[in-house]
C-alpha cells in the first residue's frame, strides 16, 4: 500500500514503515503530524484519485528529528569584468517515519 501527498508545494510517494525528509514542519521529535492532502492512495488493484485530494484519507507520520542538509554553494562569475560572489546555503529539513495510512 503507498500513497501520494503533497507538502510544503512538494509532492511524496510514501508507503508505511518508510523515512523521508521533508521541507520544515514546526514539532518536536516523537510529535505525531497528520497529513489530509493525499492525492492517490493505492492499495494492490484497488485505487483512489483524489480531485484535487481524495475524501476521509489520511497519512500519519511521526518527527524523527529536525536538521539541516549539507552546504551547498552559489557561485556567480562574470568573465569580463572579474566579477565573483560565492554564497552558501543549507536548507532546513524535517526527518519523518511514515506510520499509518488510512
Amino acid at each position: 500500500m503507498f500513497a501520494i501527498i503533497q507538502t510544503g508545494g512538494k509532492q511524496y510517494k510514501v508507503s508505511a514503515g518508510q523515512k523521508i525528509k521533508i521541507s520544515k514542519i514546526e514539532g518536536d521529535s516523537g510529535a505525531v503530524l497528520n497529513f489530509d492532502k493525499v492525492l492517490l492512495l493505492a492499495d494492490g488493484e484497488n485505487i483512489k484519485i483524489g480531485a484535487p485530494y481524495v475524501e476521509g484519507a489520511k497519512v500519519e507520520a511521526k518527527v524523527l528529528r529536525q536538521g539541516r542538509e549539507r552546504k551547498k554553494i552559489v557561485f556567480r562569475y562574470r568573465q569580463k569584468t572579474r566579477e565573483q560572489k560565492k554564497k552558501g546555503h543549507r536548507q532546513h529539513f524535517t526527518e519523518v517515519e511514515i506510520g499509518k495510512i488510512l
